[in-house]
Parts: structure tokens; C-alpha cells; sequence
């Protein structure tokens, strides 16, 4: 049965588009509809070009060798932060008819693909494999897994990654691999000012000839408005403290999907609980009472700009240890421009009471953090700040958890 058959809401982007307008989730917009247009155009031609290979018994087995002549044109949409882009290309995502599909954001696939071109050379080293260049078998895997790649916040700053992105997606779209992305930048400011940026300039044609670029043009920040008008620090901690992070989490994803993740960090993991997109949400346990330091609170603040924190408890001299890592935690999350949702015990002034330690003063710092970043000064100059924030030194890798199931 078609994927659009078996669907029990709407079948179509728009279809989901028009619902959430009807039902007041989303204000309506010209400029998002028209990017939900070309979605559901590009969901048609990749349907046929499956219908088509499915048609005869040997339409797959020589699919690669014609992709080159009925490559399916792509998706590069850029626009502000808070446009819509993400929720666009989830709802895109989630009807796709096909089954080899992967939705990542950018950095966590190619910190994928830097691993595996690690591996492959090492195997090379071994006598385990033939070939000296790792670029196709690599892409050819990848294309093997997934034929449809949905990146969001396609974004170029590392320069490993952008001397070779050309090669690699050549590759990638040579074995017939349609792509779709969000960025915040038009393809022509990627990787602007980098080092030996000329040696990166033919992937933005390369980019364009395989995916037409739209812009989301909205002159509004949706989740911006949304959140602007929800409080971002609640207390105390208690039921209904939750259902007013869950409506934040809602506001601030879209309704893109949440599931669970780790960061990978020189051979360890850092347990995500909930993740959509670049939010992640935690609880005070999760990140206080467990044995963190500032290496994993950066992979955290250099991979995601929202951060919920539920269930902060008072803190007193029992709790020390977990008032230490609370105040790096803040810190760096400050340092990064992050936007951050929290539920508390009690007003961020009021959170510490123990009387001695050095805690007692460094904790009068991030009570004054906590209140400034919950002024509508701190969410509408977030964007610009995350622009310019400093890179991590390092970048984790990002991988889903496996189900239960």
C-alpha cells in the first residue's frame, strides 16, 4: 500500500500545513506555503521515479546506471532563524513514500562521514580493502542506506569537511542520492571567509545544479513571537510547571520529532533524553547529579541552541557537587547564546542556600545569568549571538538511540 494511502491525517504538506493554520498552531504564510508547494512537487516526482524503477523486475538492478540521466532535482531552502524551514522539512520527511530515507542534522553526518573515511583508511592500512581514495566507497554506502538525505541546518565551518564536500557529493549524487536541506544562508554564503575558500567554491555549483535553492523569504521569527509570550523560567517545579515546558518544547520544535540521542565524545556518550532538531531537553538530574564535566556541557552547548532544564531543586550544602556543575553548566550555556527553559524550585536568587563555600558567591553569578537570560532582550538578539559565538573545540557526533523495540 502507498505510504499516502495508509496515512490517517493529511497525505500532503500542504494537507498538514492547512490543519495546523486551521487549528491555530501556526499563523499563516504565503511564503511557507510556497515552500510546502515545492515539497510536495518534489514528494510526487520522487514517488514516480520509484513507481517508474519498480515497474520492471529490472528496474532496480540497473537503477544506479540511468540515475545519472532521471536524477530527481533536490531541495536547498534557506532563510532567518525561527521561519519555519525545519517544521517544512519534517512534515516532508514523515510523508515520504520510501523507505531509505534519513533526516540528520548536517554536522552529525558529516562527523559520520569523517569517521567512516577514518575507518576506511585504517582498513586500507590493514590490507583489509583495495582502494586508496575512501570517497566513493563511502558514498556509495551511504547512498546504499539512504537515497533521500534531509539535512538540517546545512551549515559549513570546518575545513576538513569543506575540502571535501565537492568530491563527496558528486559522489553522492553520482549514485543517485536526492537531496534536501535547511540552512540559514543562501548557498552562495557557505563557508564564506574560510580557509582556502576557492578550494570549496565548486560544491556551490555543484550544490545548485542538484537542488533547486528557495528562499524562505517570512520576515517573522515564529518560535521567537511563540516564546516570547511563554515564560521561560517557571516555578516551582511542579505539575503544572511541566505542562508549561511541554507547550515551550512544542512552540520551540514545531512538532518536529523527539527521540532520544547521544553525543559521542572521544569514545564516550553523552545521554540526550529528548532531542528535536537543535533543542534538547534534560532534567536537573540528568545533567547535575551525574558525573559531567565542562568537555560534555560544551558538546552539549556546541550542538544544540535550546536548552530545557526541568525539576531544578533548591540547592544547600548537601548538594555541592551538583551546585558546581549546575553553575559550569549555566556558564557555558551563556557563553554560547543558548536559549534556555527551565523549571525550578524557586526564584534563581533563592536556588542556593548554603552559607559557606565559594559556591555562595559563584552562584550569585549565575543567579544574575539565569534572570538576564530570560528577558525578551536575551531571546531577540539570540540569533545574532549564536552567529557569532565561538566554535567548540570539539564537535561531537550525534547518534539516535536505538528503540526499545
Amino acid at each position: 500500500m502507498h505510504l499516502r494511502d495508509g496515512l490517517q491525517t493529511h497525505a500532503t504538506v500542504r494537507q498538514r500545513y492547512d490543519h495546523l493554520v486551521e487549528t491555530g498552531a501556526i499563523g499563516r504564510d504565503p511564503a511557507q506555503e510556497r515552500i510546502a508547494a515545492a515539497l510536495d512537487r518534489l514528494t510526487d516526482e520522487i514517488s514516480a521515479k520509484r513507481l517508474a524503477h519498480k515497474s520492471s523486475a529490472l528496474g532496480w538492478l540497473f537503477a544506479r546506471k540511468r540515475e545519472t540521466h532521471e536524477a530527481v532535482k533536490g531541495l536547498y531552502i534557506h532563510g532567518g532563524v525561527g521561519r519555519g524551514k525545519t517544521m517544512l522539512m519534517d512534515m516532508f520527511f514523515e510523508l515520504l513514500p520510501v523507505r531509505r530515507k534519513r533526516r540528520v542534522h548536517f554536522n552529525d553526518f558529516m562527523a559520520d562521514v569523517q569517521d567512516r573515511i577514518q575507518k576506511h583508511r585504517q582498513a586500507r592500512k590493514n590490507g583489509d580493502v583495495k582502494e586508496d581514495d575512501p570517497i566513493p566507497p563511502v558514498a556509495k554506502a551511504l547512498a546504499e542506506q539512504a537515497w533521500v538525505l534531509c539535512f538540517d541546518e546545512f551549515s559549513v565551518t570546518d575545513i576538513a569537511d569543506a575540502m571535501i564536500l565537492s568530491r563527496l557529493f558528486s559522489a553522492l549524487f553520482a549514485n543517485g542520492v536526492v537531496l534536501i536541506a535547511t540552512s540559514n544562508v543562501a548557498p552562495e554564503n557557505l563557508y564564506r571567509d574560510g580557509l582556502n575558500r576557492q578550494l570549496f567554491l565548486p560544491f556551490i555549483g555543484i550544490l545548485e545544479r542538484h537542488a533547486q535553492v528557495l528562499s524562505l523569504d517570512s520576515d517573522k521569527d515564529y518560535r521567537l513571537e511563540k516564546l516570547a509570550r511563554t515564560p521561560v523560567y517557571v516555578t516551582p517545579a511542579d505539575a503544572a510547571a511541566d505542562k508549561a515546558l511541554d507547550e515551550a518544547w512544542r512552540t520551540m520544535t514545531r512538532g518536529a520529532p523527539t527521540a532520544a540521542t547521544s553525543l559521542t565524545l572521544k569514545g564516550r556518550q553523552v545521554l540526550v533524553p529528548a532531542a528535536a532538531g537543535d533543542a534538547a531537553r534534560f532534567s536537573f538530574a540528568d545533567l547535575c547529579e551525574k558525573p559531567h564535566g565542562a568537555r560534555d556541557f560544551l558538546a552539549i552547548a556546541g550542538r544544540f541552541s535550546t536548552v530545557f532544564i526541568d525539576h531544578v531543586p533548591v540547592l544547600g550544602e548537601g548538594k555541592r557537587n551538583e551546585a558546581k556543575r549546575f553553575i559550569l553548566l549555566i556558564d557555558t550555556l551563556y557563553d554560547h547564546h543558548a536559549r534556555l527553559v527551565v523549571s525550578a524550585e524557586a526564584a534563581p536568587q533563592e536556588l542556593y542556600v548554603a552559607k559557606r563555600g565559594v559556591e555562595v558567591f559563584e552562584f550569585e553569578r549565575t543567579a544574575s545569568r539565569l534572570i538576564e537570560m530570560q528577558s525578551r532582550d536575551w531571546l531577540e538578539d539570540w540569533a545574532e549571538r549564536r552567529k557569532e559565538r565561538a566554535a567548540p573545540a570539539e564537535a561531537p557526533q550525534a547518534q539516535a538511540l536505538p528503540s526499545p523495540s
